[in-house]
């Protein structure tokens, strides 16, 4: 059990680090769209597109994002013997937890909402 906690707890780390690495790049863009609601966070553990009718730089920008997301989600997967969809999920909880007040997450419906 402690060691399901502590992997638990690792893996939290590493996808906090994660976010913060990921996201600076992207960070001005990602949060403007963001606030715009041209995208948020997706039940999936990844980045989704609000508005179908985005920005092609948004979509370029997306699509990175969830690349980056996927490889460190696989090496995050690898080095704790979990499923990837395991990690996304805990992505996903971490994501929704970090979201602001105003900005899109998908429900358990795959409908977009407004985080309160």
């Amino acid at each position: 059990m402690t060691r399901i906690l502590k992997t638990h707890r690792i893996l939290l780390q590493a996808l906090l680090l994660f976010f913060a690495m990921s996201g600076a790049a992207f960070a001005q863009t990602l949060e403007e769209a963001k606030s715009a609601g041209i995208v948020g966070e997706k039940s999936d553990g990844y980045i989704g597109l609000v508005q179908t009718n985005a920005p092609e730089s948004v979509i370029a920008m997306v699509e990175n994002i969830n690349r980056q997301r996927r490889a460190r989600y696989e090496e995050i997967a690898r080095e704790n013997n979990i499923s990837v969809d395991d990690v996304a999920q805990l992505a996903y909880a971490r994501a929704v937890q970090a979201t602001r007040s105003g900005h899109f997450v998908e429900d358990a419906n795959g409908r977009w909402v407004r985080k309160p």
